[in-house]
């Protein structure tokens, strides 16, 4: 391992959120196109199964994280915290905002059908939505959008990583199939 490399790895070890190559290349007096090249390797070095973490490039940087095969045993010990566990609800909303970005709350409610006001503040206040300014709109509403902390935890280096929705979406007899379980169920609860 050379000296660069084991600067990065000195730098990754004590950051505690992903670090851009940029700030990697000042810290380290070199050029960015350096610097990702020796994060690949320092990558590949880590990614072969010899190591208890991995470094991953997330949400525009560079981290190291614990390895997958080692997470049991790190959640055991209690050295680290989990990320809270998200009900369906905030889940819900946070795919809404993740593919709408930046949505409005009117958004959000129009998606899901229900009003998303605490989803909204329950996520902000975890982090993972910030606003992202305001609608050019008639009451200029608050445009939400999801943080760095959002992809650090689903370990995407940037919202383009997200998978496409073609593969969720129902097609129109989906659609309808369920459209008629539902009135049939409907109808038998009628007294």
């Amino acid at each position: 391992m050379d000296f660069l490399t084991r600067r990065l790895e000195a730098i990754l070890f004590l950051a505690p959120r992903p670090v851009p190559a940029a700030d990697l290349a000042a810290a380290c007096a070199t050029d960015e196109e350096t610097v990702t090249h020796a994060a690949g390797g320092l990558a590949a070095e880590y990614s072969c199964g010899r190591h208890g973490v991995e470094l991953r490039e997330v949400a525009g940087g560079y981290q190291l994280v614990v390895a997958e095969d080692c997470e049991e045993a790190v959640i055991s010990y209690g050295g680290a915290r989990a990320p809270e566990d998200l009900s369906p609800a905030l889940l819900e909303t946070l795919s809404v905002v993740a593919y709408l970005q930046p949505a409005t709350r009117a958004d959000v409610a129009r998606v899901r059908g229900v009003s998303s006001e605490w989803a909204l503040a329950s996520l902000e206040e975890r982090g993972l939505v910030a606003e992202q300014g305001r609608a050019e709109t008639p009451g200029a509403p608050i445009l939400y959008g999801t943080t760095d902390r959002f992809l650090t935890v689903l370990g995407l280096r940037s919202v383009a990583d997200l998978p496409p929705l073609d593969g969720f979406a129902p097609d129109a007899d989906d659609v309808e199939d369920l459209r008629a379980r539902l009135l049939a169920n409907a109808e038998r609860r009628t007294p």
